[in-house]
């Protein structure tokens, strides 16, 4: 409190000084001002920020009401003591309810600073409550817009939250999950397996995020990808569970494709090889060169380079060339000749 930029709605200079010496033979070095109308009052507050007003009661154009008015039109919530020669109790109760935090008589200033030290101290904590709750606030608001589904439970394993994620992603709105057990979007063969993740989390160990299945409103089930994470307090205090969802059906479509299509693949391969590229080939013999420049019989080649095996016969043209006798016998049973 050494260091302390106390504002004094005071008209008598006089009085303003003796509460300054007063602060200052307690321990305190105030950086002050004082005003004594509206208008000062306006301005003191636009060019600075103060930690504390004093405030006296009597004054002859400005007053304890219309400072307080000042400072709820700008939003100020700081700590303001009224200073006043003499006053009732019932004014000073009237005083309070329009937002004085207390009341202090000149003739007794025993109770100043520690009404200073008590005020400043609440007026800390309010601050830290509102940023707080700012903060909660907007953090509030980033979960609600999230596109993933996300929702919390206690350590009964009731839903306590349920974002508009979760509403899009599962069909239930809030006011229709709330309450309910986790367990409601879980098909039955996929609710051991939620069980067990529940059970790492109360016992403290890392859950990895896990590829699952969960219910729908309308019955259908949805493929989706689920984190979960411990709830914790002040004191690490395990208090539930927050578990984020996010649909994976087209990945999981995708993947299926791809698998098909490996094994369509890996079917086609086992059943046959296919030779590809330019085969310098014999014109007379047939014969094909390999990659070691060997000319090799046709039959060898493709045998060593495919799956494929022969068989052999005699085509109608060789058979009239080597055993013209059979050859006319071939031919009246039906054996012909293809021509391309």
């Amino acid at each position: 409190m050494q260091h302390l930029r106390v504002l004094l709605v005071e008209d008598s200079e006089l009085d303003a000084l003796l509460l300054v010496r007063y602060l200052q033979t307690h321990g305190c070095q105030p950086q002050h001002l004082r005003v004594a109308s509206q208008q000062e009052m306006e301005r003191a507050f636009a060019n600075e920020q103060w930690d504390l007003v004093l405030c006296d009661y009597q004054m002859p154009d400005f007053g304890v009401l219309p400072a307080l008015a000042v400072m709820k039109r700008r939003g100020l919530d700081l700590p303001f003591i009224v200073v006043s020669g003499a006053i009732g109790e019932e004014l000073a109760v009237e005083l309070m309810k329009a937002g004085a935090h207390d009341f202090i008589a000149k003739g007794s200033l025993s109770r100043l600073i520690p009404v200073i030290e008590r005020e400043l101290r609440e007026a800390k904590a309010r601050s830290e409550r509102r940023v707080a709750l700012e903060k909660l606030t907007y953090l509030a608001a980033i979960v609600d817009s999230a596109e993933e589904a996300i929702t919390g439970q206690n350590m009964d394993g009731i839903i306590t939250t349920w974002n508009t994620g979760a509403a899009r992603l599962y069909g239930y709105t809030a006011e229709e999950a709330i309450g309910k057990p986790a367990m409601f979007i879980v098909p039955e063969a996929y609710q051991q397996e939620a069980s067990d993740l529940c059970r790492k989390l109360q016992r403290a160990e890392g859950v990895e995020p896990v590829d699952t299945v969960r219910q729908r409103k309308n019955g259908s089930t949805v493929s989706v990808c689920v984190t979960m994470s411990a709830i914790r307090d002040s004191q690490a205090r395990i208090l539930g569970a927050s578990c984020i969802a996010y649909d994976i059906s087209e990945r999981k479509r995708v993947e299926a494709e791809r698998l098909d299509l490996i094994a369509h693949l890996n079917q086609t391969l086992s059943k046959v090889k296919t030779l590809s590229g330019l085969l310098p080939i014999c014109a007379s013999c047939k014969k094909i060169r390999d990659d070691h420049g060997y000319w090799q019989k046709l039959e060898t080649f493709v045998r060593e380079h495919s799956q494929a095996e022969f068989s052999h016969s005699i085509c109608p043209d060789c058979m009239k060339l080597l055993y013209p006798e059979f050859a006319s016998q071939i031919t009246a049973g039906g054996g012909e000749e293809r021509h391309e």
